[in-house]
Order: structure tokens, then sequence, then C-alpha cells
């Protein structure tokens, strides 16, 4: 097994991974409408300001999506396919493996190769930049479920899925956000030279290479081409994401705490390569894994890291002692938990 090469860090982790959960808690415990002065909100939802622009934008991409996949289904060849299924896992672990588990959680360490091979393969997502997806994913854990959670689930499932990119965020997500220390991205100089031309990468990347390769490398139609790579795979791209602040914050069972909103869903495991097992991401947020359960067929990203660490380029990859989790499945879960036989895949995240 690939990760029996790699250092994994356990025990040593456990105290600052039930720091992370003890904190967690108290966050949780703070009024959903007071700001960081303790005092409260003096800015109800119903009165934040609706981006028009994001609105006829996202609205239009999503008909457009629709409309391109009947109308170019049946004509857009096989390989083009086969290179958007490609495209679009590239764009996933850019996002899964790169924006959340390393850039926002530090949960492995990267030399300079793997981290390139990151912020590239978070370029073809085509998302937000990356000191932007980092601050609103900080502040989303810190602040879970309040106002200051940039897609609050309590909101509903539409606000939480996309209708939070649809209108200003609320106040206290600027005023918490204040608080979230981001020292390690702004002192990135990768991160730093890849926002400074983060548009320029978008285009490229997202949108201009994927469809050039399928037009003169597959010899597919200019049509299919964009159809398939520049519109329908990015919006799949961007819900295969969106579904876990939303479906994964409504929907599946809680077997590590039952306390909190995250749930495990497996089916957001599937799309978003792994980032479905969100019970358990929220309750050890610095597991390089993001889950205990699934393997990597369930769990992609961990598969690519493992492989990473095997070469050497992916290290120090942070997991809680076995004893850390059974503890908190058992004091906080709701009952689902059971602990599984030791299989070969289980081996793999002991200490080397």
């Amino acid at each position: 097994m690939v990760q029996m090469a790699a250092k994994t860090m356990t025990i040593t982790e456990s105290d600052m991974l039930q720091q992370d959960n003890y904190l967690l808690k108290n966050d949780q415990k703070e009024k959903k409408t007071t700001d960081y002065d303790g005092e409260e909100s003096q800015f109800p939802v119903s009165k934040q300001e609706i981006i028009w622009v994001n609105v006829v934008f996202i609205t239009l991409l999503h008909f457009l999506s629709v409309y391109c996949f009947c109308k170019y289904f049946f004509s857009t060849k096989w390989q083009t396919y086969v290179w958007s299924f490609i495209v679009g896992g590239i764009g996933g672990f850019g996002v899964t493996g790169g924006a959340h588990r390393y850039f926002t959680h530090r949960s492995f360490k990267a030399k300079l190769p793997l981290q390139l091979i990151l912020i590239l393969c978070y370029t073809v997502s085509g998302q937000n930049d990356i000191p932007d997806w980092v601050r609103d994913h900080r502040v989303h854990h810190k602040f879970s479920e309040t106002d200051a959670d940039p897609h609050n689930a309590n909101r509903g499932f539409f606000f939480s899925h996309v209708g939070w990119l649809m209108q200003r965020k609320h106040p206290d997500v600027y005023r918490k956000g204040k608080t979230i220390d981001m020292s390690d991205i702004d002192n990135d100089p990768l991160v730093q030279f890849h926002t400074k031309h983060f548009l320029l990468f978008k285009m490229l990347f997202c949108f201009i290479i994927p469809v050039l390769i399928s037009v003169y490398a597959l010899n597919e139609n200019w049509a299919e081409a964009i159809s398939s790579l520049a519109i329908v795979r990015y919006v799949l791209n961007l819900n295969f994401t969106w579904s876990v602040n939303s479906v994964a914050h409504i929907w599946g069972s809680k077997p590590y705490d039952k306390r909190i909103q995250p749930a495990q869903n497996v089916m957001v495991s599937v799309v978003a390569m792994g980032e479905g097992w969100h019970n358990y991401h929220h309750v050890f947020p610095k597991d390089y894994r993001a889950a205990e359960i699934g393997g990597y067929l369930l769990n992609t990203t961990t598969l690519w890291l493992d492989l990473f660490a095997a070469i050497g380029w992916a290290y120090d990859l942070k997991t809680p002692s076995e004893q850390l989790v059974q503890q908190m499945a058992v004091n906080h879960g709701d009952g689902s938990w059971r602990q599984g036989p030791k299989t070969a895949h289980a081996r793999d995240y002991k200490t080397s």
C-alpha cells in the first residue's frame, strides 16, 4: 500500500485535533445573530443586497448548459466525453486536495512540484481566487450555521447551494472574517502570484486550453467542444462543489457529532471526490483524508494524495488517533458509528 512509505502524524496530532474540536464546539455555542463584539446583529438577512449580475449570469449559465447538453449530446465524440471527465476530475482535485485540504486546512505539507500541481488543478475548476476561497471556508468552519457562515445551511438549501453567491454577504461574515488568520496565504509567493494573474490563468486553464485540446487533438467540432468542456463540465464542477455546502449540511447521518449540522452523505462523496463525509470532516478538519470510511472508491482525493505521498511530494499527512475518533463517536454521535474491521486500506493510515 502506498501510504506505508509516507510519514503520517497520528498520536502526535491528537491533542491539536482535540483542541480544534473543543474550539469548534465553543464557536457553535455563540448566538447565531451576534457580531464579534457580542452585540445583536442589526442586519436582517432579508436586507442583504441582491447582486443581479450574478443572478442573471448563474441562471443563464445553467439554462445554457441544459440546452447544450440536449443539443449536442449525440453529436459529441466519446473521446470528448472522456476528456471532459478527465478535466472535471482535475478541477475537482484542485478544489478538494488543493483549496480545501491543503490551502485551507493545511492537513498535509507539499513540496514545490505538488504545490504547483494543486494550484494549476484548482485553476481548472474556474472558481474564485484562492485567498477568497480559503477565507470563506475558514469562516464557515469556525462559525458554521450562523450569520457569519457565508453559506449558512439554516437559510435553506437554495441559499447554501448557490443563493449565497447571488447576494452580498451578511455583514457578520465580513466582521468575523477579520478574525481569521490568513498569514500563511498572504505570505505564500505562489498564491500571491496566482492571485495577481488569476483571471488570465482561469481563462486559459479552465476554458481555452481544454477546448483547444478537444478541437486539435481529438478533432472535435468547435460547438461540441465548447459545449462539453467550457459549459456543461464547468457547471457540473460548480454544482458538485456546492453540494458539499448544501446537501452535506442538510441530509445524512451524524455518527461523530449529532450536535452539529454537517452530515455523512455518500452521493456527495461520489460527485465531490470524497468530500461528502462531512460530519467527520467538521469534527476532525485537519485529517487529510476528510473521512474515516469510504476507501479510495469513495474518496479519490485521498487516493491521489497517497500516491503523491508515495513519491515524497506530500508529507506530514495528519490524521487523528483511532482512540480519539472512537471517543467522539461514542460520546457525541447519533449511534450510527460502527468500528470497522482492520483492513489493509485502514492500516495505510498508521504511522510508518
